[in-house]
């Protein structure tokens, strides 16, 4: 029988952030951590979050001064017993080896200012995986190139979904975190998203998208269902992936400081669509070839981030997809998950 055991740790997110040796270097808080700029890019980027969050938390009728934000970023590994196929590492959790990091989320508190209080904000915020990067940049590319027409692989995205889905069911991740993760991305450059009437205070006005994207399939492997909504003085909507009921189970401040967070990083990384001179109107399609935007005065490569994805891929493809390729088939095939309900308790 096989088993996986996911463990985790933390890295405070702050002015003297350094990424860990095991992080993937194409994450987003991680870029902003290299090279001579590093110090000025998270002292810039941190007092983005804290004013943009103080910002929403007024809107959401709190005080914008009463909270501040700390960001962790929680690495999680995982060790299978039971498979080694020969080569690269061996398996952990009773196997005897090292454990493989395979996903990076953002944690959020909240620090009362007046009481001392520190609140669990959201988890999950950011997502990162070295799994994903291998099925994007190594086997969704090698399928294609051995088809007449470019498409999916019928079982893409299962092992990585099961491998989330497990993690979220796992006691390392009860132990934790008290409810179901939300991850915040930008919306796709390829789809048109139209206005609705549903508004929410901190989440702002709700968009429908056209037609299911490839990350929305990507990530309802995971378990995870979408919605779009453009914040309270936003320029564009932000896709907001989660479990459950999205409105009933966070507080307006939790929302709050995950929007503070992930739109500041997609000011930096996408500024073209989300530091654009004007809104986004009734019907709304983002674009990265946009003019009409101010750049922000934090360093970046773009570029250097696509060429690191195909490293990384290969990264988990030596190390953890071929070493370990018969048990982690044969644990995808056989496993199952519980699910979540709204609240975060297992079923």
């Amino acid at each position: 029988m096989i088993n996986v055991t996911f463990s985790l740790e933390r890295t405070r997110f702050d002015e003297d952030y350094r990424p860990r040796g095991d992080s993937r270097i194409t994450t987003n808080f991680a870029n902003l951590a290299r090279g001579e700029n590093r110090e000025q890019n998270l002292r810039k980027a941190l007092g983005m979050i804290d004013r943009r969050f103080a910002e929403l938390a007024h809107v959401g009728g709190g005080s914008g001064d009463r909270y501040s934000i700390e960001l962790d970023i929680v690495s999680v590994s995982v060790a299978i017993d039971g498979g080694s196929d020969g080569g690269g590492q061996s398996g952990g959790g009773g196997g005897g080896g090292d454990a493989m990091p395979v996903i990076e989320v953002l944690q959020t508190t909240l620090v009362d200012r007046r009481s001392g209080e520190r609140i669990q904000g959201i988890t999950g915020n950011n997502f990162s995986s070295y799994v994903r990067d291998y099925d994007f940049s190594i086997l969704l590319p090698e399928y294609n190139r051995n088809q007449l027409a470019a498409g999916l692989p019928n079982d893409f995205g299962v092992l990585h979904g099961n491998l989330f889905k497990a993690f979220l069911s796992s006691d390392a991740y009860a132990r934790n975190f008290a409810k179901p993760p939300v991850i915040c991305l930008s919306v796709s450059t390829s789809k048109t998203y139209r206005r609705t009437e549903n508004r929410h205070p901190v989440l702002g006005v709700e968009y429908r998208q056209s037609e299911y994207s490839q990350t929305d399939a990507y990530f309802a492997k995971m378990g995870l269902g979408v919605r779009f909504f453009l914040p309270p003085n936003g320029v564009a909507p932000l896709a907001f992936y989660h479990l459950g009921d999205l409105l009933g189970t966070y507080s307006d401040l939790e929302l709050a400081a995950t929007i503070g967070a992930m739109e500041t990083f997609q000011k930096i990384y996408r500024p073209e669509v989300y530091n654009a001179t004007s809104v986004a109107g009734a019907l709304y399609r983002p674009s990265l070839a946009n003019p009409d935007f101010s750049p922000i005065p934090i360093v970046y490569d773009r570029e250097e981030r696509s060429r690191l994805a195909l490293e990384q891929g290969r990264f988990a493809e030596e190390y953890f997809i071929t070493p370990h390729r018969a048990a982690l088939e044969e644990w995808s095939n056989s496993v199952t998950v519980h699910q979540l309900d709204p609240h975060g308790e297992r079923s």
